[in-house]
């Protein structure tokens, strides 16, 4: 009867590639010697490995962590459409305990590792602002459809390029982003105008800010209105991430330096 190894040999065998995701040093030196291409998707290169793409997040969320591992892999041309890629990560604790084979294809480039990776604000805020939007876009507000415009990192910018629309509850408060309590205050305040402002560590320093920079040489889809607008703007002129859940098509797009970066069906995340 054929063991574990022998069945991990014959899918590794005709691979184009292989991603282990957080190997330990004695793990990765199974692979290191053969003729596929190895990647390593951790925190660190622990293991001193020739290819390496930084795993920011531990992603608990398993496909998450694979289908940012692949992005990654794709921006740095390590694998491209038509690979077979193997993946092979961690599912319960103790070490490398699942096999996944992939066919890599565009859907898998969503734009989410650029976002995490190369973002000012620190990856853990850009996950919670970022799985904000998503559960806003998921339920709405008591059932209906909602719009919010969250503007990650260099706040200090941001708020010179804005302007209040109305008083700001975070005025003289010290909340972060990724409290489930403030979550609950966020949502509520999504139902008015204007955007939220959330600094590089998570703090969040303003809502009901109307956005002031000019809108010439920002190119948005087509049908989208002035809070896509706004938040392509105001990362063409800052050093911000702008998370947009728009209200009429219920998707969640992300902009940075004036261009969109992501766009994400929050009913299909």
């Amino acid at each position: 009867m054929a063991s574990l190894t022998d069945h991990l040999s014959d899918l590794v065998e005709d691979a184009d590639a292989v991603l282990l995701f957080s190997p330990t040093s004695s793990f990765h030196d199974r692979f290191e010697d053969g003729d596929t291409e190895v990647v390593v998707v951790a925190p660190d290169n622990d293991v001193d490995a020739d290819t390496f793409v930084e795993l920011p997040l531990p992603f608990d969320n398993v496909k998450d962590r694979i289908r940012f591992g692949i992005e990654g892999s794709m921006d740095a041309d390590l694998v491209s459409e038509g690979d077979e890629v193997v993946c092979i990560a961690s599912v319960f604790d103790g070490g490398s305990d699942a096999v996944i084979r992939v066919t890599v294809d565009e859907t898998v480039h969503t734009g989410i590792y650029d976002l995490f990776v190369n973002s000012r604000a620190e990856p853990s805020v850009i996950r919670d602002v970022f799985e904000l939007a998503i559960e806003l876009g998921q339920k709405g507000q008591k059932g209906k459809p909602v719009g919010a415009l969250f503007v990650v990192g260099d706040a200090g910018k941001v708020m010179n390029k804005s302007r209040p629309l109305s008083y700001n509850p975070f005025e003289k408060s010290h909340v972060h982003v990724g409290d489930p309590i403030v979550n609950v205050m966020v949502k509520e305040f999504s139902r008015l105008d204007g955007a939220f402002v959330v600094s590089d560590s998570g703090k969040i320093v303003s809502a009901y800010r109307y956005l002031e920079p000019g809108a010439e040489g920002v190119d948005i889809p087509k049908g989208l209105g002035a809070r896509h607008m706004a938040g392509g703007a105001i990362t063409r002129d800052t050093n911000a991430t702008a998370i947009v859940l728009s209200e009429s098509d219920g998707l969640v797009r992300a902009f940075k330096a004036g261009e969109l970066v992501l766009e994400i069906d929050p009913e299909e995340y």
